[in-house]
């Protein structure tokens, strides 16, 4: 029976926030149960984008932050990551506000590099995956709490997709983005493989409406954590009294067999119930999956703009 720790938080606030991710994670053994002395520990957070400063697009600075000390204190080595939709993850950590912390902390941002790896789908098998993440000791998942125009939700599981490199993401949106139920199994078996042995979910300001980007700062006031990626997930959809239906992730984990029944799950601290808020904002409409080549051409353009001359005049223009 999965585990999903859950508690009401309210502020992003250094102390407070330490103070709440120790609450959080004492049902599960602190820290220490996932982190041993020497590890290096891959800390994944929500990285989408540097251009909507301001709306909760990505994952806070602040928790990462604590995550990375109380990695430390463990004696973990912990360095974070993710492959933006556009530009570098250096540069958009550094747009949103993460260059404080990782001055005082040490800690270093990487950029994803692809392999393929067999899994265990027959139907996705040898997925091309990042070997930061394939590669670390431990994986920790920091997801931000979102509508998506997509996929209705964005969580854990949806946030392990920016451990696939680069265009690959495109790709698959071309590729498997024809079928719903395929493109959400892909999701699923991509957070199989990568396997994260804890997601702490960001929750306490989400993101409602038009996302992953489009839509508006919502004050959620929750935190969740759990070493079941799949059972976070589907609480998380019950607190947002959303209908597990409309989540093609929760659907296609549910069809692989990957979750247990939301009755199954065991939580030590507050239950779904207790955090539900009513009116969530879903998207106005659902967008098709699927990109046509146009798009991923025009997408690829972009990223490559931002990149390699964009980002790269921006630094030199500030020496």
């Amino acid at each position: 029976m999965p585990t999903v720790s859950l508690i009401r938080a309210d502020s992003y606030e250094r102390q407070r926030l330490r103070t709440y991710v120790e609450t959080l994670l004492e049902p599960l053994g602190g820290m220490r149960a996932f982190v041993k002395k020497g590890d290096r520990v891959l800390l994944k957070p929500n990285l989408l984008t540097s251009g909507r400063l301001g709306k909760e697009c990505i994952t806070r600075p602040e928790l990462v932050y604590c995550v990375a000390q109380l990695v430390q204190e463990a004696g973990g080595k912990p360095f974070f990551g993710d492959s933006p939709a556009f530009g570098s993850a250096k540069g958009v950590a550094e747009a949103n506000g993460y260059l404080p912390i990782m001055e005082e902390l040490n800690l270093p941002v990487v950029e994803f590099h692809g392999q393929r790896y067999e899994t265990a789908s027959l139907t996705f098998n040898h997925l091309r995956l990042c070997k930061e993440a394939m590669d670390a000791d431990v994986v920790i998942n920091l997801p931000k709490m979102k509508s998506h125009m997509q996929l209705t939700l964005t969580m854990g599981v949806k946030n392990l997709f920016g451990c696939v490199p680069g265009k690959m993401k495109a790709w698959w949106h071309m590729e498997a983005g024809k079928d719903e139920n395929r493109f959400g199994e892909m999701l699923v078996e991509t957070a199989r493989a990568i396997n994260p042995d804890l997601t702490i979910l960001d929750g306490i300001i989400g993101h409602e409406g038009n996302g992953p980007s489009g839509g508006e700062p919502r004050q959620l006031n929750v935190l969740g954590a759990s070493s079941d990626v799949f059972a976070l997930d589907r609480s998380m959809v019950e607190i947002l009294n959303v209908d597990p239906t409309l989540v093609p992730t929760i659907t296609a984990q549910e069809r692989l067999g990957l979750s247990s029944g939301f009755a199954d799950i065991q939580y030590p601290l507050q239950r779904p119930g207790e955090l539900q808020v009513l009116d969530w904002k879903l998207p106005d409409a659902l967008m098709p999956i699927d990109f046509g080549m146009p798009r991923v051409i025009k997408s690829t353009f972009k990223h490559l703009y931002i990149r390699f001359i964009k980002e790269p005049l921006k630094t030199y223009a500030q020496q």
